[in-house]
């Protein structure tokens, strides 16, 4: 019988897979906190008592929770992954199962697995967005196709299969695990979207190109539903065969010969036109952004095909074919199209509600088309936008309550990616505008009532702006490369270090000693290698100088051998102040170790020693383990998810004066950490009034009756903001005494090393370090460039105007 293969795990899925599993272990952490909490605002003393035995037997087993929820994560994980039977067919689904494959399933079974469904659903609904990238980029990662994209093995499901699993490990009293699946799952719940958002930012960055649209072959529709082929709703909801019918409506009911002209040209557009996937017009496998009433859409649909028509047939960037934003060049403000036809829209539409949102999105692209941080440029296309962005928020009120949402954030990254340019002459500015216009023409006339249109394109134009800065980076120079060594070369001291200290744990010696081997030694082993070869001498007295120093703090049993440790020990100095040269260990970490060792011998003397079978083993085991190979990149590649995280990496990479130079890299020392930061001046007072408005109200709605957001919005500045920047964004940066903007332009796979530009005409780069990053940061030496998103300002001003118009005074007091 041949044994079942095993199946290794992408590097990019097991790091996701790592990261919930330290979710799981935060969990643990905040759902002992809670249960103590809990305890004490109890009222009934039977109550308090439960909490708190099961606060005791969680914080008793956290070990034996994580163990085995990591267990059966990755059982489960493996089990979606690995192959399904490839070669034996697959059988119909309809063909009757045979009584010999009937099995009886335990109760506790059934009712793990429905609260793990459970589970699962109250997570998804709180991560929709987060899971539907998810989705994408796992199905990408793993070829997933078609229907196979359910099989997302880092799915909610799966983790509050093991949540149980972990939970009934803990206690076997029923009343116990209840009180901890009801306590950890809620603890869980508020890290998995976090914990998902990040995964889909790290796939990301590693270069992981999400799934693409594709058509979903669907049979015609059920009469059992009130549907069938004939008559079945169209994309706005309104029936085919009255579909021919709707021009003339539009004609008369919007007035004489012009608008009998736009809605038969309408019409014969849009009447047998194709979706994007490849779709036709009509029913299809995409994600509708909610019900609206089909006349609302019929106009919808009019109104942004005849201001698509306009921008494509008699526009002309170059010539400024539309007038320049209120306030930038003296022009006039660009046209509001929902005021324009809010009339129109409103008899259109029924019921309060969408007379509410038609008022609030058209007051929000007041907003947006005067905020003076935006490009003219890039404000004519969100222009563009203005009746896409009308139909999202009819039909979907996630779109007030997810700054997630695929429509938010396309707006939002259009801003924000154009900000950072400085001169809209240069090449690579051009470039980046050409495909916005061309994203937004086809969102204007493809089917923009569908959520996936909107993710394509979020997803075509962040991989246009990642491979955009990437050859910036590398017309300038060979930064990006020489920082991928440096990050190849951290990671592998990384490695090293972490196999040594888990082979030298159980072996008996002084804590520092483990500790130097596996984080120090272990580095001047890899320089050796690096330096004069694998098989070189300088390598082989390295690792027997490793091996020397661990026996040397082993107790001395005979006068023979404290005789031959005295006569040895000079050598041994020597070495290892050699090996401490090669990596350049600075001197007062030297003296400390140094301190510490000479004592540690001077007790090995005085120690009763070890029988010599015992130490022959010891040497021979530390020796073995100090002449197997130096880890190898190749090995790099499928160990990066083991590694530890940025946050307790073993040692900052060291680069010569000329490297240093050839990639910009700031230098701690040079900073004034002492010092106090001016104030940057570029932020005015109404800017600045703004930030805090934005970042006070985050969780009022747009409108009274409007829902609003519920997830926190991204940090401006602050430790947080280390996590949270992106590349192609603009900065601003304290650098040699003043505020510079700066851009985003590459980051390392590892997120190790950061790569910003500034300057209009000569383009210069400033290379950082995590730590340094993190440092400035902390320091508020580094902030992002704008106080909020772009909807973040537009409803901040816009509600602050319609307090001022309900209260009676001005808009900008």
């Amino acid at each position: 019988m041949k044994p079942n293969p095993v199946h290794r795990l992408p590097a990019q899925l097991e790091a996701a897979v790592q990261s919930l599993k330290l979710a799981a272990r935060e969990a643990t952490e905040r759902t002992v906190e809670s249960l103590g909490l809990a305890a004490l605002s109890a009222t009934h003393a039977f109550q308090r008592d439960g909490l708190l035995e099961a606060q005791f037997e969680l914080n008793r087993k956290s070990a034996v929770f994580a163990l085995n929820f990591n267990d059966a994560f990755d059982e489960r994980v493996m089990r979606e992954v690995g192959p399904r039977n490839a070669g034996a067919p697959t059988p119909a689904p309809t063909a009757l199962t045979s009584w010999d494959a009937l099995s009886l399933v335990d109760d506790r079974e059934v009712e793990a697995q429905i609260s793990a469904e459970r589970f699962g659903m109250e997570i998804a609904h709180a991560c929709e967005w987060e899971l539907r990238e998810l989705n994408a980029y796992i199905g990408s990662l793993l070829g997933y196709s078609g229907s196979e994209q359910e099989r997302n093995p880092l799915r909610p499901e799966l983790v509050g299969h093991a949540m149980l699993h972990g939970v009934e490990a803990v206690s076997d009293r029923a009343e116990i695990r209840q009180v901890l699946v009801t306590e950890m799952g809620r603890s869980l719940g508020t890290l998995l979207r976090i914990t998902y958002a990040r995964i889909v930012d790290e796939l990301r960055g590693a270069g992981v190109q999400p799934l693409g649209l594709s058509v979903r072959q669907t049979g015609p529709r059920s009469t059992g539903s009130g549907a069938s082929s004939f008559g079945a709703p169209s994309r706005s909801g309104v029936p085919e065969e009255e579909a021919s019918g709707y021009g003339t409506a539009r004609a008369s009911r919007h007035g004489g010969m012009q608008g009998a002209g736009q809605a038969s040209a309408f019409d014969s557009r849009y009447g047998a036109r194709r979706s994007v996937s490849g779709a036709p017009f009509g029913p299809s496998g995409g994600t509708p952004l909610g019900q609206v009433d089909p006349q609302l859409m019929s106009l919808i649909r009019r109104l942004a095909y005849t201001d698509a028509g306009a921008a494509t047939g008699g526009y002309d960037e170059t010539a400024g074919g539309w007038p320049e934003p209120a306030g930038r060049a003296g022009g006039a403000a660009l046209p509001n199209l929902i005021r324009a036809h809010r009339e129109e829209l409103r008899q259109a539409s029924t019921g309060s509600l969408d007379h509410m949102v038609i008022d609030v999105i058209g007051s929000l692209f007041d907003q947006i088309l005067s905020d003076p941080k935006v490009p003219p440029q890039m404000a004519r296309q969100i222009a563009r936008l203005q009746l896409p962005v009308l139909r999202a928020a009819l039909g979907d009120p996630s779109f007030f309550s997810s700054r997630r949402h695929p429509v938010r954030r396309f707006i939002n990254r259009i801003a924000s990616l154009g900000v950072a340019f400085e001169d809209y002459g240069e090449e690579g500015a051009k470039r980046f505008l050409a495909k916005v216009r061309a994203l937004v023409q086809e969102v204007v006339e493809g089917d923009f009532d569908q959520i996936e249109l909107y993710e394509q394109k979020l997803v075509a134009l962040e991989s246009f702006v990642a491979e955009q800065a990437r050859s910036e980076v590398q017309a300038r120079g060979p930064a990006a490369e020489l920082l991928s060594a440096k990050e190849d070369e951290q990671q592998l001291r990384q490695l090293y270090a972490q196999r040594l200290e888990g082979e030298l744990k159980g072996l008996a010696a002084p804590a520092f000693v483990r500790d130097f081997i596996s984080r120090i030694w272990s580095q001047v082993l890899l320089r050796a290698e690096q330096r004069a070869g694998a098989g070189s001498e300088l390598l082989q007295r390295m690792k027997r100088a490793g091996r020397e120093l661990f026996m040397s703090v082993q107790p001395k049993a005979t006068p023979a051998q404290r005789k031959q440790f005295l006569a040895e020990l000079p050598k041994l100095m020597q070495e290892l102040t050699e090996g401490m040269n090669l990596i350049g260990w600075p001197e007062a970490e030297r003296r400390a170790f140094f301190g510490r060792l000479m004592p540690a011998h001077a007790e090995t003397l005085k120690a009763p020693g070890l029988q010599p079978l015992e130490i022959n083993l010891m040497a021979r085991q530390v020796e073995s383990l100090l002449e197997r190979p130096l880890p190898s990149r190749q090995e790099l590649e499928s160990a990066r998810a083991s590694l530890p995280v940025l946050t307790e990496e073993v040692a900052a990479p060291s680069f010569s004066a000329e490297e240093a130079r050839a990639v910009g890299l700031m230098d701690e020392a040079a900073v004034d950490w002492n010092g106090q930061v001016d104030i940057d001046l570029s932020l005015d007072a109404s800017e600045a009034a703004e930030a805090r408005e934005a970042r006070d109200s985050a969780s009022r709605p747009a409108a009274p009756g409007l829902p609003a957001a519920s997830d926190s919005a991204e940090p401006t500045e602050g430790a947080g903001l280390a996590d949270s920047v992106q590349i192609g964004f603009a900065y601003r940066m304290h650098l040699e005494g003043q505020w510079q903007k700066v851009r985003l332009a590459h980051v390392s796979a590892g997120r190790n090393f950061f790569v910003f530009t500034h300057g209009s005409k000569q383009r210069q780069t400033v290379s950082l370090t995590r730590r340094m990053l993190l440092r400035l940061c902390e320091t508020g030496r580094l902030r992002a460039f704008e106080s909020a998103y772009l909807l973040e300002r537009a409803t901040a001003r816009a509600r602050r105007q319609l307090a001022a118009a309900s209260s009676g005074a001005p808009a900008g007091h």
